[in-house]
């Protein structure tokens, strides 16, 4: 690995001498265990340690086959779905791995004992497979973390809805938290020139996530003048969100739940912000029983701060515990856009405002290559800036992943893999200049 980084860290390395590399036998990678799977069973979802189920492992160099390639990965990120891959929650990640291990003789290479995550990287190609023509050794890249195998027509006018599609490094092994990822090339786009390796690798998941659940014509759909509720607006999904709400000349009604977290928002331009624990909401009157009296006064809380208008669109994602309130305050004709569910997958709301209000409700899974591409494109302009508030090593992944299941994180949190520390792989410092105060936004919290 030594000579990789050296050659990575060289400013005249070429394609050749990194074509020429001898690549290791094995590499450290963060991995789940199969034969663990059960050890936080019967236990609370909050009591589920992620430090205690991944592990840093020496793991083998998998085969690279046709339309893949090898990448050599500076840093990655910490997401939800590493998260749920470590508590084994809703489903152990071994059962996708399984399945997709049937479909192929080269599928199989993913079924292994162990689980390598992480769905968010930034580095150095160092082979591509047999008809991989775009991209070559050296080549510095972000990836997206959609696989798909494009052998069905339902995938070819949306690729998202390929049968056969795949959340790299959730329902595919070799994922990014890892010092080698394996990647399928069309998950590649060209590395923001003006972020360094743990800011690049920030955005993917999320930025591409946000795009096409609030901007794509797959999503909501969003236009100039819109009010849109954007639910944990400073999270690691909303804070994308929220900018492109305000890119787009949108107005942003951004719910939090602390005044430091309010505060992240007004930095990024947000005027309408509601502290939903200081406000006191209480969506729920016991587990079983939705309060539509805290509904009501919620959407008169929204209408102070738009100057009496309903939201066009909700920006979901915790699902349960604010599902029934985000149908209630959309506005007639409105649009629900909802993915994810960090607070539970039973969503449960009166369809009485849905059907006669004529609203819609529409699911929202990542994003197709094209998508992914305009999300990261925006990010290489400085149109959108990464929200990365804090890195950690491979060594400390576990911490990381416990400090966003227990929401004690900022934006994104980043993982160095190899990349010996922060701030390395910017080559273009003017631009950096230009917008070096967005950039450190959440590291300045």
């Amino acid at each position: 690995m030594k000579e990789i980084l050296d050659a990575i860290l060289a400013s005249d390395s070429k394609p050749a001498d990194f074509a020429n590399l001898a690549l290791p036998e094995s590499y450290r990678a963060i991995t789940v265990h199969k034969d663990e799977a059960d050890m936080f069973a019967g236990m609370p979802t909050r009591e589920k340690d992620p430090r205690k189920s991944l592990h840093l492992d020496e793991v083998p160099l998998p085969e690279l086959g046709p339309g893949e390639a090898l990448v050599a990965v500076m840093a990655s990120s910490v997401n939800y779905n590493s998260v749920w891959t470590s508590i084994f929650e809703p489903v152990s990640t071994f059962g996708f791995l399984e399945r997709y291990g049937r479909t192929s003789e080269l599928a199989k290479r993913h079924d292994l004992p162990y689980h390598i995550i992480g769905s968010d990287l930034a580095g150095v190609v160092l082979r591509t497979g047999p008809g991989v023509n775009a991209w070559q050794p050296g080549d510095e890249v972000v990836a997206h973390c959609l696989s798909v195998e494009l052998e069905n027509a339902d995938g070819h006018n949306d690729t998202m809805l390929d049968p056969e599609q795949r959340i790299w490094g959730f329902e595919t092994n070799f994922g990014g938290l890892a010092e080698i990822a394996l990647v399928k090339s069309n998950q590649l786009m060209p590395k923001p020139a003006h972020l360094s390796w743990e800011e690049a690798a920030a955005p993917g998941l999320v930025n591409s996530t946000a795009y096409r659940q609030l901007v794509s014509r797959n999503g909501a759909g969003m236009k100039q003048g819109d009010n849109v509720l954007i639910w944990g607006a400073s999270g690691g999904l909303g804070s994308y969100a929220t900018q492109m709400a305000l890119a787009g000349g949108a107005n942003p009604i951004c719910v939090v739940s602390s005044p430091q977290k309010a505060d992240i928002c007004r930095s990024m331009g947000a005027e309408a912000i509601i502290d939903r624990n200081a406000e006191g909401y209480r969506f729920w009157k016991d587990e079983n029983t939705q309060d539509p009296r805290e509904w009501k006064r919620f959407g008169k809380r929204i209408r102070e701060l738009t100057g009496g208008e309903d939201v066009d669109i909700v920006f979901e994602h915790p699902g349960r515990e604010t599902f029934g309130a985000s149908v209630y305050v959309t506005r007639k004709g409105g649009t629900i856009t909802t993915c994810a569910s960090t607070s539970g997958y039973m969503h449960s709301y009166d369809n009485r405002y849905l059907w006669m209000s004529l609203k819609r409700i529409i699911g929202s899974h990542f994003a197709n290559y094209r998508e992914a591409w305009e999300a990261n494109r925006l990010i290489a302009k400085g149109k959108i800036h990464p929200t990365l508030s804090r890195t950690y090593s491979l060594e400390e992944t576990g911490q990381a992943a416990h400090d966003v299941h227990r929401n004690a994180h900022q934006g994104k949190v980043g993982v160095l893999c190899l990349a010996p520390r922060e701030g390395m792989g910017v080559r273009d410092t003017e631009m950096r200049a230009k917008h070096i105060d967005a950039i450190n936004r959440f590291r300045n919290v």
